[in-house]
């Protein structure tokens, strides 16, 4: 047998760890306990801390786009717009630097005067390119 009988085999000692043994947890000392007056002060001290303060964001800096045309705008919007293939918009607010409101205007003049035509226009968007004669 390789083995001895269940009924022979001992139980292994457990030998208890005493403070000196190598390896023995080492419990820190005692705190001495707060009184129920401590605990209340420490308690009311407690709340004047200062609230958390919410972040701001990111912000997004402020873009000045042009209400009003001038001679410099006006002479962009008649050359180079014609030249587009993607007429939109949210294009001339980009390249001219242009109100939406107004660039929506300045496309109805380009139609108007036959130097765009429209692809597609919903309300939502309006999609235009170079008239082709």
């Amino acid at each position: 047998l390789l083995f001895p009988p269940a009924s022979a085999r001992r139980p292994p000692q457990r030998r208890l760890r005493r403070a000196g043994d190598p390896g023995a947890a080492v419990m820190p000392p005692k705190v001495q306990q707060k009184t129920k007056e401590q605990k209340l002060a420490a308690a009311l001290a407690g709340g004047k801390s200062r609230k958390k303060k919410w972040s701001k964001g990111k912000q997004r800096e402020k873009v000045q786009n042009k209400v009003f045309l001038d001679e410099d705008t006006y002479t962009k919007l008649h050359n180079e717009v014609p030249k587009m293939k993607l007429i939109t918009p949210s294009a001339l607010v980009e390249k001219l630097k242009l109100n939406g409101s107004f660039a929506r205007a300045a496309i109805r003049e380009l139609l108007e005067e036959g130097t765009i035509k429209a692809v597609a226009h919903h309300s939502s968007q309006w999609i235009y390119t170079r008239a082709t004669h």
